[in-house]
């Protein structure tokens, strides 16, 4: 299979687990360097890939200012308020619904992704907000600013309940196995650092909601372009606030200090985009014209904001990038970059998180 061809996703609203499913509070379960092997045959690193290739794949040729069409899923929203009423009339969904001459295959109750995905924005607004609560203290260290542990201590509180607002009463059991890759995707606090392996855990997180059906996998340009893009400008201001370490760096010779994703979807964005090529990423008016569209070149410009000097100098790896012919390559060329500087690399895999919905169970062969 080549590297960009979208993979099967893990279960969706479709098959999503019932409300009885014995959900678990996930932990590590990736201690010493042989049990890499575990993780790789796991059905976690399946389904994570899997999510991490098919989103790739929705948001390819698209930019990130793309009009949505809401049109459905008002309408659905609108059959769901329907089907709800005839369901207290008729003591559920045991009657057919007047949306649909047929008997309900699902809860009519559970609300359209849509709905999920505002609510996630609004939890990213939250925490967005709490760091402007939380101003940096005064230290004698110039990093790893100190109030960085207070603004991750509420989050740690108030997890759960920022969880719950997102996903359906009937479902309540499954919020405190998904909080934890929430909570695991904003740094680390005693480090007070952030990298790819946060960065996965926040897309552990979405993959979690979408196994549980809150999510749709179909909801791809979404799920990157609203949730995805909105998340990576708190943790933007998170490192620049707070000053936070990039955990695990390469220096130099890494693609990044803190993210890989968004270069990974931003790449597909460029595909066979008429006029922008990989060499234009260097060029800061490129950058500057066009950034808001694209999330690859909106990470190209806030690096340029970060750092200073000649750019093949501190960004080596991304100026070897801009010589790469075509985005298609990139793309490519990045997902098995990921794939072996992240997702095989044992400092980052060892503080993964595995419970009922990304088990460490080997794939399934049925």
């Amino acid at each position: 299979m080549a590297e960009g061809e979208r993979q099967a996703p893990p279960d969706s609203s479709e098959d999503a687990p019932a409300a009885t499913q014995n959900f678990i509070i996930p932990k590590k379960e990736i201690h010493t360097v042989p049990d890499m092997g575990k993780w790789k045959r796991s059905q976690a690193y399946a389904d994570y890939i899997g999510f991490i290739l098919t989103l790739n794949e929705g948001v390819k040729g698209k930019k990130l200012t793309l009009e949505y069409k809401v049109s459905e899923a008002v309408a659905e929203f609108v059959s769901m308020l329907v089907c709800s009423e005839v369901h207290e009339e008729t003591a559920g969904c045991k009657a057919a619904c007047a949306c649909d001459p047929s008997p309900c295959a699902r809860p009519c109750a559970r609300p359209p992704s849509w709905m999920a995905i505002e609510k996630l924005v609004a939890l990213l607004n939250t925490l967005d907000r709490w760091i402007d609560e939380t101003p940096p203290v005064d230290q004698p260290s110039r990093f790893g600013n100190k109030a960085y542990r207070t603004w991750y201590a509420r989050l740690d509180q108030e997890a759960e309940n920022l969880v719950a607002a997102v996903v359906p009463t009937h479902l309540a059991a499954a919020v405190p196995e998904v909080a934890v890759y929430l909570k695991e995707s904003v740094g680390n606090s005693t480090r007070i650092d952030y990298g790819t392996g946060h960065e996965a855990a926040f897309a552990a997180f979405l993959c979690c909601l979408c196994k549980i059906g809150v999510l749709r996998v179909d909801d791809q340009i979404a799920i990157v372009f609203k949730v995805f893009n909105r998340y990576l400008e708190v943790m933007r201001k998170l490192q620049k606030t707070y000053r936070m370490e990039p955990a695990g760096s390469q220096g130099v010779w890494g693609l990044d200090d803190f993210q890989f994703l968004p270069f990974i979807w931003g790449s597909s964005q460029l595909i066979d985009h008429p006029y922008l090529e990989p060499r234009h990423f260097v060029d800061e008016k490129a950058v500057n014209e066009n950034h808001k569209d694209y999330m690859f070149l909106e990470c190209i410009l806030f690096i340029t904001e970060m750092k200073t000097g000649p750019f093949a100098e501190h960004s080596n790896q991304l100026w070897n990038i801009s010589a790469v012919p075509t985005w298609s390559k990139v793309n490519q060329g990045l997902i098995r970059m990921y794939k072996a500087e992240c997702l095989e690399k044992f400092p980052v895999i060892q503080h993964f998180k595995f419970g009922s919905l990304l088990p460490i169970q080997p794939v399934s062969l049925c």
